[in-house]
């Protein structure tokens, strides 16, 4: 039987694949995140998801790895994870009224290859209160998101519109995914 190994240690990719019923182990590893300023959003992501994806196919050199990445980025800035509450609290402010990208990057690892691809929400905000954002940035959501926001929690009273693939702002473009998996090799039977 195939195996597939996420390489991300997020509940959101979890969740997404536990959605869809795919049996799967998770194998997490730290890599440099860092990337350099000459690239792309989408080259970006697409590059530290390999990353993430090639270090654990090292352990599972049989398996079909999935690696991840998401990043938002506005009027061509990378807004990554805040630090702290109060880069939190800057990311809001300056995504408030304003339209986002959301890029995710997948790579995928398999014996005979490894593939990357990405997609591309985009997503607008509501004007957001500082009420509004003090009372978000309190509740801890943001401070393990790009971005500094959840979709898919507290923070969907934050966005007016999405166009595009929800999933992907969530953190994984799960159906491209399957559809990815399945030109891969992968067994998928649905």
């Amino acid at each position: 039987m195939e195996r597939l190994i996420l390489a991300s240690s997020s509940p959101r990719r979890k969740e997404l694949l536990e959605n869809i019923q795919l049996s799967f182990e998770i194998s997490s590893s730290d890599v440099d995140e860092s990337f350099s300023e000459h690239l792309s959003p989408e080259e970006v992501v697409m590059e530290l998801a390999e990353r993430k994806a090639k270090v654990v196919a090292k352990d599972f050199p049989t398996a079909y790895v999935l690696g991840a990445d998401t990043i938002v980025v506005l009027n061509g800035e990378i807004l990554g994870k805040p630090a702290d509450n109060q880069e939190a609290t800057l990311m809001l402010q300056k995504l408030s009224g304003n339209t986002h990208d959301v890029y995710t990057g997948v790579s995928i690892v398999s014996p005979q290859h490894s593939y990357r691809f990405f997609e591309k929400t985009t997503v607008t905000f509501w004007e957001l209160t500082e009420t509004e954002i003090n009372m978000y940035v309190s509740s801890g959501e943001p401070l393990d998101k790009a971005g500094a926001y959840g979709i898919q929690q507290l923070g969907s009273f934050l966005v007016k519109e999405i166009q595009g693939d929800y999933f992907n702002v969530v953190g994984l473009p799960i159906s491209r995914v399957v559809r990815e998996l399945r030109k891969a090799g992968y067994p998928i039977t649905f």
